[in-house]
């Protein structure tokens, strides 16, 4: 079983416990330094779980002398990139394995593209090509964009067919016509900057829109600048790699206010930069809640238990398998980021299987900013690259107005 490193120490092993016919399991983790994680590749069991940032140490480990003759990946579309290590060592092993499984939420967050590693594990390239090459050649036409970065856009009835060949291995069971859930509502909360917040904003945008456009966008310098624009709604912005500068306290202020209209109720704090870790903890301690941040199993369990009025955490440390909608069905983005994966997966910790309550999830949002441009594509569900591209277009253009240059003609 690979897993996500927090679900991989607790989720599984926890579960199967809940039930009469699975609580017999034995289950090993391979987990922790290198001599306990050998230890447990070697202690009897039924079924080893380990994390998916060991699995190229235990493909290498093992090599030809691997034994697990089932492989079940969890959220396998943290196996989607088909040049990253974790996925080139499942392809050594693919052919000691004789059957595998892959479980997700979100098999194509950004596009069919997606899809090809996830597809080539399970038949090794038998149905979309032995290689990427050939599932784009097949399926995508490529946008070069002036030859300075390359997209690929889907033909025309080239989905049904991906659908068509996929369909015997594949399929799709949504939450909604197996289980009863309770009722997912999104509640957008503007944030206002004050004058002195709103000034420095927009010199910031301003400023490095232009300085940008003196060169090529693409998307290395579109994610930096919008980085830097999203931490100033945030409400500071680093100066270099440890230190930073707070700039204002509205999304502090208009976090706090939220809190106080909870009157009591739990919240799942989701935060974006590490300065806003830090001052969303300042901040709840004067407030004397009692607050934890999400980094291991015992941290979960107090949440699970209510015992916390707040749990902090990082949306991609806990957006995929952990069970946490014991603890409370409020959700609080502080600071949004551009993967529609990572945002479905980490609102779906508290709304899923065993949640009594509807769950809200809130949005705290600063009104004509960069915030808007992520809601926008999160909503649009946009591929993360080509929103951020055109998001940062359009601002651009709005910039050269704003300062009487001729706008470019649409």
């Amino acid at each position: 079983m690979i897993a996500p490193k927090k679900v991989a120490e607790a989720t599984w092993s926890t579960e199967a416990a809940k039930w009469e016919h699975l609580k017999h399991l034995r289950f090993s983790l391979i987990l922790g330094s290198e001599k306990q994680r050998i230890r447990a590749v070697y202690t009897p069991a039924d079924i080893y779980v380990i994390n998916r940032e060991n699995v190229v140490w235990l493909a290498d480990y093992l090599r030809n002398s691997w034994f697990f003759d089932m492989v079940v990946i969890d959220e396998s579309s943290s196996f989607k990139n088909h040049r990253a290590k974790r996925f080139k060592a499942l392809t050594w092993i693919r052919p000691h394995v004789s059957r595998i499984v892959e479980l997700t939420g979100t098999p194509a967050p950004n596009g069919l593209a997606d899809l090809w590693a996830q597809l080539y594990l399970l038949d090794e390239g038998a149905r979309l090509g032995r290689n990427i090459t050939a599932f784009r050649e097949s399926f995508f036409r490529a946008n070069t964009h002036g030859g300075h970065f390359t997209t690929y856009e889907i033909n025309e009835g080239a989905a049904a067919e991906i659908q068509r060949r996929i369909s015997d291995i594949c399929i799709s069971m949504k939450s909604e016509d197996y289980l009863q859930l309770p009722d997912l509502v999104y509640d957008l909360v503007p944030v206002r900057l004050d004058a002195k917040a709103q000034k420095a904003y927009d010199e910031m945008e301003r400023e490095m829109l232009l300085t940008i456009d003196e060169n090529v966008i693409d998307a290395g310098s579109a994610a930096a600048l919008s980085n830097k624009l999203l931490q100033l709604c945030n409400g500071a912005v680093y100066t270099d790699s440890d230190k930073w500068l707070p700039l204002h306290g509205c999304k502090i202020e208009a976090f706090m206010e939220l809190m106080e209209r909870l009157n009591g109720q739990p919240a799942l704090v989701f935060y974006n930069f590490r300065h806003d870790l830090e001052r969303l903890t300042a901040a709840l301690a004067k407030a004397k809640k009692r607050v934890r941040v999400l980094k291991t199993a015992a941290d979960a369990e107090l949440w699970n238990r209510r015992e916390l009025d707040v749990l902090l955490a990082h949306p991609a440390s806990c957006a995929y398998g952990l069970n946490l909608q014991a603890g409370g069905n409020h959700v609080i983005w502080f600071g949004l980021n551009w993967s529609l994966e990572l945002f479905q997966q980490a609102n779906k910790r508290l709304h899923r299987q065993g949640q009594s309550s509807a769950v809200f999830v809130h949005e705290l949002v600063v009104k004509d900013s960069r915030d808007m441009d992520v809601i926008a594509a999160l909503q649009s569900k946009d591929a993360a690259q080509d929103a951020l591209i055109e998001s940062l277009k359009a601002r651009i253009r709005a910039a050269k107005g704003s300062t009487g240059t001729v706008k470019e003609k649409e």
